[in-house]
Formats: C-alpha cells, structure tokens, sequence
C-alpha cells in the first residue's frame, strides 16, 4: 500500500513538473516569436518604404554631361539608396512590351523623357522629408518633372504607426498573460506541498530555509522550459531564413541574441518571483487554513 501511495505521488509531482515546463515553455515561445517580429518589423518596414521609387525626368535640352553630374550627385545624396538611370529609348522599350505595340510607329517620334529611378532611404520616406528633397532637386532646371506615389507613402507610414502600436498592446497583453500563466502553475505545485511547509515551519524552520529548495527547484524548471522554447526559436530562425533568404532575418544577430537571453532571464525572474510570493502565502497561513 505504502509503496503504491508513494508511486501515486511521485506521478503526480513529475506531473506538477511537466505542466510548469509546458507553461513556461509555451509562453516564454509566444514572447520570443514577438520580440523577434519587433526586431524584424522596422527593418520589413524599411524595405517595403525602400521600394517606393520617385523618377525625375530630364527636359530633352539636359545633355549627356548634365546627365552625369546628376547621377554623381546621386551617389553621394545621404537620402538616395540606389538609383537606375533609364533613357527614353528604354523607356520606349518598357512602353512596347506593357502595352505589346509600338507606339512610336504611329507617332513618329519618341515623346518620352531620360529619367532616373530614385529608391530614398527609408528614413527619408516621410511626408516632410520626400518633400524637402523633392524640393531640392526642383532646383535643378534640366528637371522637367518628378513622379511618386504621395497617397502610397502617406499610406505606409499611416499603417506602420498602427501596426506599432498594436504591436506594443499585444506585447503588454501577452507578457501580462506569461506571469498569470506561470505563476498559476507555480502556485498549484506549490499548493501540493503546502503541508510540508507548514511542518517545516512548526519544527522550528526559518521562512528563507523553508523557500530556498523550492525556489531553486522552481527556477530549474524555468531555465529548462526557456531552454525548450530558445531552441524552438532557433529552429523557428532557420527556417524563415531557409525559406525567405531575402528577408535576411539573421543579419541583426546582436539584437536576436538579446532577444533569446531575455527570454530566458524571463523564464528564470518570472519563476523565481512566483515561487517566492507562492510560498510566502502559505508560510502565512494558519494551520486550520491549509485545509
């Protein structure tokens, strides 16, 4: 019978053991798979602004020598990420091929202009700022016009600030959810033991020596369950980076080292925290109230 109850028992505390490691794990994952996504959502961000392209057109007098001080310009521009120099003739080309005729045919001549394709820095794909450069290169009186989607620049910066903020509620929320999550599962392993501390308490032990095993026992098990979700997030990495090797979701691996310690430093405050108030609840209690 006796050896019954203690297999009855030791099932039940691996059991205890397990659900704190999954919780730990499951949660501490979530967070991860966030914190990356923020590290990763200013530079996904940038590259889509990086694409928005504004073309300025030469007037058909810019000759050959105008055309090259221009693009020397360019290379040195703190706000020009690349440039392509596009002539009329390929631009003609260009028109041919959309359109599957030759629209010159008919014309006579080619109405089009030589132009550069401008891709700014992100930081530079701003209302005012794309405006202060637009203003800029109007300067130049060879410039006959200059092009670029103001309704799609406005719309991505307006949809990044959303998405930011709704990154940072989801982020409090789902950290808010980690410490309930954990510390539930910390306080019912806890609870099982609640007799044991009080009878350690009765026979005369100090409240820290009660905790000590307890706590130590408890951060053990949050190291290993962040253990299990840092190298599920390594896996997670790989596999993006397998998959979408444009995305270049490595490049930052500072800031993705420090994403993968703090999740674990959360692991190990979180159940050191929990473990620790848990206790003291119970070493509080009167005897009577433990039942």
């Amino acid at each position: 019978m006796s050896s019954s109850f203690d297999r009855f028992q030791k099932r039940r505390l691996i059991s205890s053991y397990f659900s704190v490691v999954l919780s730990v794990f499951l949660v501490l994952f979530l967070l991860g798979i966030l914190g990356l996504f923020i590290i990763n959502s200013k530079k996904l961000a940038d590259d889509f602004k990086e694409k928005i392209a504004m073309t300025v057109f030469f007037k058909n007098e810019a000759n050959d020598s105008i055309l090259k001080a221009f693009s020397k310009e360019l290379k040195v521009a703190p706000y020009a990420k690349s440039t392509v120099y596009v002539t009329k003739e390929q631009a003609a080309k260009q028109h041919t091929d959309i359109i599957g005729e030759d629209f010159m045919t008919f014309l006579g001549e080619n109405p089009l202009q030589n132009s550069f394709d401008i891709h700014l820095k992100a930081d530079y794909v701003e209302k005012d700022s794309i405006a202060k450069v637009e203003k800029k290169l109007r300067l130049n009186p060879m410039i006959s016009d200059i092009v670029y989607d103001k309704q799609l620049v406005n719309l991505v910066n307006d949809n990044i600030k959303k998405v930011s903020m709704w990154i940072l509620i989801i982020s409090g929320f789902l950290t808010f959810i980690a410490v309930l999550l954990i510390n539930s599962s910390l306080r019912l392993s806890i609870h099982s033991n609640r007799f044991i501390i009080k009878t350690m308490q009765m026979v005369g032990a100090t409240k820290s020596f009660i905790r000590k095993p307890f706590v130590i026992r408890s951060i053990k098990l949050g190291m290993l369950g962040a253990t299990l979700a840092i190298i599920a997030l390594i896996g997670v990495l790989i596999y993006v980076e397998t998959s979408f090797p444009d995305l270049g979701i490595l490049d930052n691996k500072v800031l993705i080292a420090g994403v993968l310690l703090s999740v674990l430093g959360i692991g190990v405050l979180i159940t050191w925290l929990s473990t620790h108030f848990a206790t003291q609840k119970f070493l509080n209690l009167r005897t009577d109230d433990l039942y």
